[in-house]
């Protein structure tokens, strides 16, 4: 029974301009908030080559602090002062810059024990700094 005559159902429409216009907002956003991944570990094979062992160290300045804050500069006992830690390094490089500073700290010596020598380096002119440790005892 069909009580509506003359009626005529239109086929439903569907319009894709909208659908295409929310999934390239999608897209995009997609886009923006992924980061991808960066290895940090990158498998390199290295070149070799074959090279004489250098034959002279370079020289260098041994500074030592103990525990207390006291100092030795190549064996010698130093003040605990900046003016006297400096003193003692120009002395020992004579203007050589390319002298390296070995810093030897003990374990519980202070921060700014090391930063103390540091510091004295740079006013000193000496730009190469190491640190010395020992091996642990396994």
């Amino acid at each position: 029974m069909n009580f509506k005559r003359g009626y005529h159902r239109e086929a439903p429409e569907i319009n894709l301009i909208p659908l295409i216009d929310v999934l390239l907002v999608i897209l995009i956003f997609l886009m923006v908030t992924t980061t991808y991944a960066r290895y940090s570990e990158l498998k390199i094979n290295l070149p070799s080559a074959a090279g004489e062992s250098r034959q002279q160290k370079p020289q260098s300045i041994q500074v030592s602090v103990d525990p207390t804050g006291r100092y030795q500069v190549n064996e010698q006992n130093v003040e605990s002062s900046l003016p006297s830690l400096v003193k003692s390094m120009s002395d020992i490089a004579k203007g050589n810059a390319d002298m390296v500073v070995v810093i030897s700290a003990d374990a519980k010596a202070s921060h700014q024990s090391v930063v103390n020598i540091m510091e004295a380096a740079r006013q000193a002119g000496l730009a190469r700094i190491t640190f010395s440790t020992q091996a642990s005892g396994n």
